[in-house]
């Protein structure tokens, strides 16, 4: 991350899911503020993006990841929790729209200091107005914990939440994943969902190489990938932590539950996943 601004790997992601808006109508999320929130430099390079072909695999699985993450944050909302925490938040525009608000659910953004301030920038030039139920939780991970930057915003760590964690856990460490997973279970009635990668040995030879350049691509910019699960790896540290109720979706369920029609000629088998966990 560069002084007050976002990484890129938040950029793209957030590039992605305002093409998806564009060229797909938000057929599987549909994020009205996605375009509005960008900044010039990001939205001058959109149609660039949206003519790569090879980029339309990963555009999809994002619009699907917060497409699931939403749909398992409204029953949470439902059951009664009225916490929503958004880890490594970006340029994450549900604080901006929660529907919720009026059931008194309040939306805790955590990220860095630099990124956040740079997000209101952000917001301001795009006319958007900071809702009385956003709370920015600014948290040096290098001085404090999670638990300690959440609590100091005004979370309760005594009542329901629920944990939106996409686009992090590959640039973690496992022992990062694990301790952020830990503080999560101790949280009541909680779910999660996040997102991770296989290792690149679960590839076939074809599409190792895309992937593993793909990575290099990442490591180059400052943002290398630290962490891969096999699937059984990754349901037994959740199930270590307490979770119970836990579906985990490869690219075959996610294409086969959200891409309809745009499932065309997008590749399927070992690549991300979505998850989500229930404590």
């Amino acid at each position: 991350m560069r002084d007050g601004q976002p990484s890129q790997t938040a950029r793209g992601a957030a590039a992605y899911r305002a093409i998806h808006q564009k060229l797909e109508g938000g057929a599987i999320f549909k994020d009205p503020l996605a375009l509005k929130i960008l900044d010039e430099e990001t939205a001058a390079v959109l149609d660039e993006i949206a003519a790569n072909d090879s980029l339309r695999p990963w555009r999809l699985f994002i619009a699907a990841r917060s497409r699931f993450s939403e749909d398992v944050l409204s029953d949470c909302i439902t059951s009664g929790a009225r916490q929503v925490v958004v880890l490594g938040a970006g340029l994450d525009t549900f604080s901006l729209r929660n529907p919720y608000a009026d059931l008194g659910v309040r939306t805790f953004e955590v990220d860095y200091a630099g990124t956040q301030t740079w997000k209101r920038d952000r917001m301001r030039a795009a006319g958007l107005a900071e809702p009385p139920s956003l709370v920015f939780a600014p948290v040096d991970f290098e001085r404090e914990s999670l638990a300690e930057g959440l609590t100091r915003a005004g979370f309760n760590l005594d009542e329901p939440a629920f944990f939106q964690w996409l686009g992090v856990v590959p640039y973690l460490t496992k022992d990062a994943v694990s301790s952020t997973l830990k503080f999560i279970s101790k949280v009541p009635q909680t779910a999660v969902v996040f997102d991770y990668a296989e290792p690149f040995r679960n590839y076939p030879a074809e599409r190792r190489a895309d992937v593993m350049a793909t990575a290099a691509r990442a490591a180059a910019r400052g943002e290398p990938w630290l962490s891969f699960f096999d699937p059984i790896e990754l349901l037994q540290l959740l199930q270590g932590e307490g979770f119970s109720v836990i579906e985990d979706l490869g690219l075959p369920e996610i294409a086969e539950r959200f891409y309809g029609v745009l499932r065309q000629d997008i590749v399927l088998g070992p690549g991300p996943h979505i998850v989500r966990a229930h404590r």
